[in-house]
């Protein structure tokens, strides 16, 4: 049996267009000016944009030429997936200091289980209230929230509300709250929303007033659950998450590091250094993920000759922005300070301001392993199919996730071997201690050198850095 949190009181917390949200959070005076944000995977087009630029007829999805044409003071700013990531699991943080029971689902949208906290706080608008003050300034117009019985009801919610606002649905009220509620809301592919429509069901309502049988035979098994949640007989509850102590060793190269070869024989050193961590030994690796810091890109406008822009266009030719952006003022989404935002000394000599860009992959393996080889087969597919679109200075691989593993594993874990290797990690990490203790500041860069490409005739391409971490 299960032994996690649960709440079937539910708050839910959302921030629309998250990775933009952060970068006006770093970028000051940027959310005055149309803006849109480059897709990850390619920069030819468009993830997710202000709505300057949507009133400006600019939508996801369209390639740079296009959206320049429909708004030539649009602004293009490269992504950094790294910072999202951490500015989520900040904002993560601070809703754990309100309720010990939260889950995440995707970036910018998390779930609070509110049951109990009443003893604490008091009424709902109180709790709200604690949730407001904990993500962020009272007043900050990007966060909704909404209040309800299992997660669905409070999402919907929380995509009612206005900036800054939340809607409490109270108990026993869920069904009349839903019934009004577009179809939109619910977890629908573009077929489904279509023919939904076609058939004239707009409504949460108009869908749970047909029977469920003919919704299960007309959609099947995914319109029996749709059907379930308009209705609101499906109340899930919020589970609280286990946070993983994760496993992470970086490399630092001398020089920034394009070629696909490199980077794969730097990612299978990574692996072999990680599956000899001590914490690793008789656990099997479930989830992992593998960022890469690039060389820092710069903001840019249009394209004056309307073709496509790549990160190579841009970095070479970026148009100058309609006004000045100091990207050097230290934000925050949650707080007044970052120490991931400030502009990398050697690009002062250009007065168009600097991005800080990062290349980032999740993966959660199907069968957790300890193999090297199945657990770098999903790292190198993407590096091969969807590549950091610049030149990487650092590299980090995480475990965050762990299996236990097989009876041979544990069995390994306790052997002579293990207990020597534990031995020896303790004595590096004392004196890795000793070492920081003497030097001034109580801090020291202890580096590993390791050889990632021995054939090169430039010795700083022949060897790297990895952080010290004994």
């Amino acid at each position: 049996m299960s032994n996690r949190l649960s709440s079937s009181l539910a708050a839910c917390v959302w921030i629309p267009l998250f990775p933009l949200r952060c970068e006006e959070a770093r970028h000051e005076g940027l959310a005055s000016y149309p803006t849109a944000l480059l897709a990850p995977d390619t920069t030819r087009k468009l993830w997710q944009v202000s709505s300057l630029a949507r009133h400006a007829g600019v939508k996801p999805g369209m390639t740079v030429s296009q959206a320049i044409g429909l708004c030539p003071t649009l602004r293009l700013i490269e992504p950094d997936p790294v910072h999202y990531d951490e500015q989520f699991a900040a904002l993560l943080s601070a809703l754990s200091e309100v309720s010990p029971i939260f889950e995440q689902s995707e970036l910018g949208l998390a779930y609070v289980g509110v049951d109990g906290l009443e003893g604490i706080y008091g009424s709902p608008q109180k709790i709200i209230a604690a949730i407001h003050q904990a993500v962020g300034p009272a007043g900050r117009p990007v966060v909704r929230m909404g209040w309800g019985v299992g997660k669905f009801t409070a999402w919907v919610a929380a995509s009612r509300a206005k900036p800054s606002e939340a809607i409490v649905v109270p108990a026993g009220t869920e069904q009349k709250f839903l019934a009004s509620q577009p179809i939109a809301v619910l977890p629908l592919d573009p077929n489904t929303h279509r023919r939904l429509r076609q058939l004239g069901i707009r409504t949460l309502g108009a869908l749970a007033a047909l029977p469920e049988a003919a919704v299960t035979a007309q959609f099947g098994a995914a319109g029996k659950q749709l059907w379930r949640l308009a209705a609101g007989r499906i109340a899930e509850a919020v589970e609280g998450r286990v946070a993983p102590e994760p496993i992470a060793l970086a490399l630092t190269f001398f020089t920034p590091v394009g070629e696909r070869e490199l980077l794969a024989h730097s990612l299978d050193q990574l692996i072999a250094r990680a599956l000899k961590h001590p914490r690793r030994i008789g656990w099997r690796v479930h989830a992992l993920r593998l960022r890469a810091d690039l060389e820092s890109g710069l903001m840019v406008g249009n394209d004056v000759g309307g073709n496509d822009l790549d990160a190579s266009d841009m970095n070479r030719r970026g148009a100058a922005c309609c006004a000045p952006i100091n990207s050097n003022t230290p934000t925050n989404l949650l707080s007044s300070t970052d120490s991931h935002s400030s502009t990398d000394s050697h690009s002062s000599t250009d007065s168009r301001p600097t991005t800080n860009r990062s290349w980032l992959v999740n993966v959660l393996l199907k069968d957790p392993t300890a193999d090297a080889a199945r657990i770098a087969a999903p790292l190198k597919t993407r590096l091969e199919q969807s590549p950091p679109t610049g030149g990487v200075e650092r590299l980090v691989l995480e475990f965050t996730a762990f299996a236990p593993g097989t009876t041979e594993l544990q069995l390994f874990a306790r052997d002579a071997q293990a207990a020597a290797r534990a031995g020896q990690q303790r004595a590096l990490r004392h004196a890795a201690r000793e070492v920081r203790m003497r030097i001034k500041g109580g801090r020291a860069n202890l580096y590993h050198v390791i050889e990632v490409q021995p054939w090169s005739r430039l010795p700083e391409r022949r060897y790297a850095l990895i952080d010290f971490e004994p």
